[in-house]
């Protein structure tokens, strides 16, 4: 049986080795420049993914015969004149529901006998330091005729009764840490430069004691999420001290779910990323969940069965990284996708029903969808398997039929990025304060990130919304409290 050989060149001297040795080192050293590429992006590069494909590149020169041709160079002068209009800048009016506080200046000298004809008003944005004063309850006794006894009125409900903490500065610490990535210890300083001294421990303890009083309607939360028909799930790594691991930070993960029809998102910690925490999570969902190619999303055996749905994001981000390995495939492919996700914007834009939605990417995506899987069966043996094209044919043909059927309904969205963004707050929350104290406190975390992202796709306040919880859950009804939840609240200042 002969063997293959193949011919290198090294140091201008002609060796010979096997063509399978050749091929293997070939697509190593494939893998180590795509390993270096994606590095240097990393470090270096736009983590922007947006595509602009190249009218001038031979994208097709796949696919068809290269053609010679003799270009003659013509000279011609053009005159023209070109008007320029010069654009000024638009000043937005100031916001109406602002209170307005008046100052008048008159004029220094005011000729006797003048007649107010009109005035000139000029209104500036102002701002004032948030205001932190002490509420005194006072409560007077009074002591009944004929020595019955004494009566004093009740103290009003607060969150931490045996705390000198009200319900709005705890609401400000929480929204300041989770929504505005403020650590404790800055928040400290802020409130030390208006002469308030708060210590570390009694900030810690208001929010650790704060957080258990909300795990009762976190828990209304995550049974509202698992009764939804369409879920999206990720999950995002977070640092954790633990006590077990001396000099060393564990790496523990928030596993989040998005509810995209009931516009509701659940973070849930856990310390590890095993494919138990989806299957437990799960065991009572019935209905659609939407991953990337995670694998401890496949397979799930829940007591109810789940369709999966994949992420044409994740898909299109192989491609894009493939662009400088294999630019004619990867743009392919890329620009395929653009034709994709230009039918979703016009679906955004023209808002029609599910059932509409479904008939018109039947129309226009499928084709589309049709022509790029047949066309990635073709080119996928003609590429090296383990080079950066090769994983974008490997990881979008492995999960094809996922990818593709979005088109089967028209609630089903596309990719996931609507849950990426809701992930976003805890990527930057975890550069200021780098890690959680304790298993305890990252699911504590995940609690405040739970209801403040649920505020966001819901356009509600996360202050007033959490203010006026914390004010009225001490005595809220038990069977009402998914009127709390953020999606179901209604502003008391507003009603």
């Amino acid at each position: 049986m002969k063997t293959s050989l193949s011919t290198v060149v090294i140091d201008q001297d002609y060796v010979q080795i096997p063509k399978s040795e050749y091929e293997q080192l070939l697509s190593n050293y494939q893998n180590l420049e795509l390993q270096l590429s994606e590095l240097k992006r990393l470090i270096f590069g736009s983590k922007s993914e947006r595509f602009v494909p190249n009218t001038d590149a031979l994208q097709l020169g796949l696919f068809t015969e290269e053609t010679s041709e003799q270009t003659e160079v013509v000279q011609q002068q053009i005159s023209y004149n070109r008007s320029k209009t010069k654009k000024h800048p638009i000043r937005l009016p100031l916001a109406s529901h602002l209170p307005r506080v008046e100052q008048i200046i008159e004029p220094v000298h005011i000729a006797q006998g003048s007649i107010k004809i009109g005035e000139e008003i000029t209104e500036v944005l102002e701002y004032t330091p948030s205001r932190v004063y002490v509420r005194k309850i006072i409560r007077p006794k009074y002591a009944l005729p004929n020595d019955a006894g004494i009566v004093i009125a009740s103290l009003p409900s607060m969150i931490l009764p045996k705390s000198n903490v009200g319900a709005g500065l705890l609401a400000h610490i929480c929204v300041s840490k989770f929504v505005d990535h403020l650590p404790f210890y800055r928040q400290i300083q802020i409130l030390k430069r208006e002469g308030v001294v708060v210590a570390m421990s009694s900030m810690t303890g208001w929010f650790s004691k704060g957080v258990t009083q909300l795990e009762v309607l976190y828990e209304v939360l995550q049974k509202a999420v698992l009764q939804s028909q369409y879920l999206q799930g990720d999950e995002s790594p977070i640092k954790v001290q633990d006590n077990h691991k001396n000099g060393s930070l564990h790496t523990g993960y928030h596993w989040v779910f998005h509810a995209p029809v009931e516009r509701l998102v659940l973070f849930k910690y856990d310390p590890s990323r095993s494919a138990k925490v989806p299957k437990d999570f799960l065991q009572q969902f019935s209905g659609t969940l939407q991953t990337d190619g995670y694998r401890a999303y496949q397979n799930l055996s829940t007591k109810h069965p789940i369709k999966l749905l994949a992420c044409m994001a994740h898909a299109r981000r192989y491609f894009e990284k493939a662009l400088d390995n294999d630019n004619a495939r990867a743009s392919y492919a890329m620009g395929q996708i653009q034709k994709l996700y230009a039918i979703e914007r016009k679906i955004k834009e023209r808002t029609t029903n599910t059932q509409t939605i479904k008939r018109y990417r039947e129309l226009c995506a499928k084709p589309i969808l049709e022509k790029l899987h047949t066309w990635m069966q073709q080119e996928y043996g003609k590429v090296l398997p383990k080079s950066a094209i090769g994983k974008a044919f490997a990881y979008s043909l492995n999960l094809w039929d996922k990818l593709s059927a979005y088109t089967q309904d028209g609630k089903y969205l596309i990719d996931n990025n609507l849950i990426e963004n809701a992930i976003r707050p805890l990527a930057l929350g975890r550069k200021n304060y780098l890690f959680a104290g304790s298993h305890k406190a990252a699911q504590h975390a995940a609690i405040m990130y739970s209801f403040f992202a649920t505020c966001k796709i819901n356009d509600v306040n996360p202050y007033l919304w959490l203010h006026d919880v914390f004010k009225r859950l001490p005595e809220h009804k038990a069977n009402k409290l998914e009127e709390l939840l953020p999606q179901n609240w209604k502003n008391p200042a507003v009603v």
